[in-house]
């Protein structure tokens, strides 16, 4: 989503708290800002509104719950068209084992993040992708080894200056 407005210094402060705590409460945040209670959740509710804010979501150790394998996928399409774009996108919406996909520059046209419970379900999964979706190219897998450092929130302080 493009930026609607110019954030000042306490929606970044808000924004970057929230991101690494969600659950703080609103008295916590607000001290933690240096705003009064209602001035923090009248700030966080209209940071949801105008789409900054798009969700709260739990960081799950899916370690503990069961085994995975989280493989790094890069996809090429045969022709560069709006029409094959879409099918791709509108194909893999279909996957929920899909977790995360760009659309990039270079070498090849998309770079998606899957999760299955095991190599077996990965090898039915990338079969699905190359007989199901007319203009794929090519397909290169990379098995993860290790999440060496996992996502923990945007440097919003050294992106927005």
């Amino acid at each position: 989503m493009a930026k609607k407005k110019s954030l000042d210094k306490i929606d970044l402060k808000i924004l970057s708290i929230l991101q690494n705590d969600a659950r703080i409460t609103n008295h916590d945040l607000s001290q933690k800002v240096g705003l009064s209670p209602s001035s923090c959740l009248q700030r966080v509710r209209k940071l949801e509104e105008e789409g900054y804010i798009e969700g709260y979501m739990a960081n799950i150790n899916l370690d503990m719950i069961c085994r995975t394998v989280t493989v790094l996928v890069t996809v090429s399409l045969h022709e560069h068209t709006n029409d094959n774009f879409k099918a791709f996108e509108e194909a893999i919406e279909k996957f929920p084992e899909i977790v995360e996909c760009y659309t990039v520059s270079g070498n090849f046209d998309y770079f998606l993040r899957i999760v299955c419970p095991d190599m077996n379900s990965y090898l039915k999964l990338n079969d699905d992708l190359i007989s199901n979706m007319e203009g794929v190219a090519n397909i290169s897998s990379h098995v993860a080894l290790a999440h060496t450092k996992p996502f923990r929130g945007y440097a919003l302080d050294r992106l927005v200056e």
